[in-house]
């Protein structure tokens, strides 16, 4: 079960760096960090409709990283509510 969480949690990080790349080569009114790339607006890999792409693209990754958000909110919750194998005491004897 654990292994499953941390592959989550791993998955769920992989998320936040390519939503945050997303956010940031998207074109602004100083053009961002697609001008780092020396690329022009006009000239792009997708054509005329980058923009657009990538609004849809990062509309959605945002939907699902809200909604893993709340899933490993719920999940971490649920895994500091099990109990734990209870530690083994030593009576002293007599």
């Amino acid at each position: 079960m654990s292994f499953i969480y941390y592959t989550a949690i791993f998955l769920f990080l992989l998320l936040c760096v390519i939503l945050c790349f997303s956010i940031l080569i998207q074109e602004s009114k100083s053009m961002g960090l697609g001008a780092s790339f020396g690329g022009d607006p006009g000239d792009s890999l997708f054509g005329t409709s980058t923009a657009d792409v990538l609004k849809k693209f990062t509309a959605w990754a945002a939907v699902i990283f809200i909604s893993a958000c709340v899933i490993l909110s719920f999940w971490s919750g649920a895994i500091a509510k099990t109990p734990q194998a209870p530690a083994i005491t030593i009576e002293q004897a007599q």
